[in-house]
């Protein structure tokens, strides 16, 4: 056996045992879910009752609820912050400040949750205190302080992609006489939108799984689907948490798959455009 295959073995082997590692946890808790037992790692039989027993619980879909509105408006505003400030750190020329700015719109890349959760708590409660905002905290402030820690992950995705698009297509368009809006709309917008949808679904994922930030800017009527998962499982693991958890994976493999296939039709009829032009020229 050449020394080459014995690479190309062992790196497989490592690649199915690396996957093996992360998938099978998941496949154990997706069977798990259709048993019939009140113990999770007792199997007892095929049954569907946890799913039905998820769907009768009030308070878990309330707290579903939540996080996927949180979730939601957190990615939708982290995408236009977040696109604000790559069209700063990619368009403008060098200002005064801008590394300084660029350092803070990354920070919360690196910085431990539980620095930001509490810092964003002693900032409401001094909001409370001088001005009466925020006295009681609530959906909104975990809002604020979810848009402020995914909005750098935004930033990120978008500014790496207009780092690599072509100036000269704007320029194009700005000397056939369209303003900067226009072109921002008709030539960036749509170059840029993979990037966009690719960090609004990493703003909605980050968002929807938080639990740190969530624990220190929720009030009493806003607990998030995290929160609540926690608390549930300090008593001993439910089967309707594992019913739950399939659904959550299955709606994510849906998303994934979708997202998948959009960009791969958009690439597609980008690059028959790109052949129909040369072909023209």
């Amino acid at each position: 056996m050449s020394r080459h295959a014995r690479v190309s073995r062992f790196s497989l082997g490592m690649l199915a045992l690396g996957f093996l590692f992360l998938y099978v946890p998941i496949l154990s808790l997706i069977v798990y879910s259709f048993n019939e037992s009140k113990l999770v790692t007792v199997w007892a039989g095929f049954s569907v009752k946890w799913y039905f027993e998820l769907f009768r619980d009030q308070q878990m879909i309330d707290a579903a609820k939540v996080s996927l509105k949180l979730a939601f408006l957190t990615a939708c505003a982290a995408v236009v912050l977040g696109t604000m400030a790559a069209m700063v750190m990619t368009r403008f020329r060098s200002f005064r400040g801008k590394t300084l700015f660029s350092a803070l719109i990354t920070a919360p890349l690196v910085m431990p949750e539980v620095i930001t959760g509490l810092s964003m708590l002693l900032l409401f409660v001094s909001l409370g205190d001088w001005f009466g905002f925020f006295q009681q905290r609530s959906v909104a402030t975990m809002w604020i302080a979810h848009v402020t820690f995914t909005v750098s992950f935004v930033t990120v995705i978008v500014s790496s992609r207009l780092a690599e698009l072509d100036r000269s297509l704007e320029e194009a368009a700005m000397d056939l006489g369209a303003n900067r809006l226009k072109v921002f709309f008709v030539i960036t917008l749509p170059i840029i939108a993979p990037a966009l949808f690719s960090g609004w679904l990493m703003a909605f994922t980050l968002s929807l799984d938080d639990l740190v930030i969530s624990s220190f800017t929720s009030g009493p009527s806003s607990t998030t689907l995290p929160m609540k998962i926690f608390s549930s499982v300090r008593m001993g693991v439910s089967p309707k948490i594992n019913a739950l958890a399939s659904l959550m994976i299955l709606v994510v493999a849906l998303a994934a798959v979708i997202a998948w296939w959009s960009m791969w039709r958009s690439e597609r009829r980008r690059q028959r455009d790109m052949q129909l032009a040369l072909q023209q020229n």
